[in-house]
């Protein structure tokens, strides 16, 4: 069992904040079925709330999880270390492609978006 955790912003009519971020976990079975395991609004995200969803995932019955996937929020393998101890952590493939892009030049992306492809496509190290 799977949990992929992400938060996006969206706009909002409030009087207080202009944007909010909807904070969301996604359980993926192993047969590949997606579910929306819990989800929260917040002003902004923070390891805080994350911390606070995965207690209260826990506290209702989510007890065992192979993998969590997430972006590169900082704080967020101490929190999910403390709560699900056994879990490993993988960042999300397309958080970490989008930094990369972010620091190459345009006219190099997509090279390099192909070679990164390539890289994670390999069944083991040495390929």
């Amino acid at each position: 069992f799977c949990v992929y955790l992400d938060a996006t912003y969206l706009p909002l009519r409030r009087e207080t904040f202009e944007r909010e971020a909807v904070y969301i976990a996604i359980g993926i079975k192993p047969n590949g079925h997606k579910e929306v395991i819990d989800y929260c609004i917040a002003p902004s995200e923070n390891i805080e709330v994350w911390t606070d969803m995965l207690q209260n995932m826990k506290s209702r019955g989510l007890k065992q999880v192979e993998l969590f996937l997430s972006d590169g929020v900082v704080g967020m393998k101490t929190a999910l270390a403390q709560t699900y101890p056994k879990a490993h952590f993988q960042r999300c493939l397309v958080h970490v492609m989008r930094n990369i892009c972010a620091k190459v030049r345009v006219d190099d992306r997509g090279k390099i978006m192909n070679e990164f492809k390539q890289v994670h496509q390999q069944t083991n190290k040495e390929e």
